[in-house]
């Protein structure tokens, strides 16, 4: 099993864009877009904190288990 970050889906879903969120959070905007990649392997728990807050959903919405491939 792994865990992926369903960042960049939520985004699109709300229109929002990754600079328009790094905006939000008040972070630079790589940070934003390296937790859109497929290549995230480890995250401060506060940061996603911070995304829940910014776009108003759940850890459980952003956060999702997967099957390995």
């Amino acid at each position: 099993m792994k865990i992926k970050l369903r960042l960049k889906e939520i985004l699109a879903e709300k229109g929002i864009s990754q600079r328009e969120l790094a905006r939000m959070m008040g972070i630079r905007h790589p940070t934003i877009n390296h937790l859109c990649s497929e290549s995230v392997d480890r995250v401060y728990i506060r940061t996603l904190e911070q995304i829940c807050e910014a776009l108003n959903i759940t850890v459980d919405q952003l956060i999702v288990s997967v099957e390995d491939e």
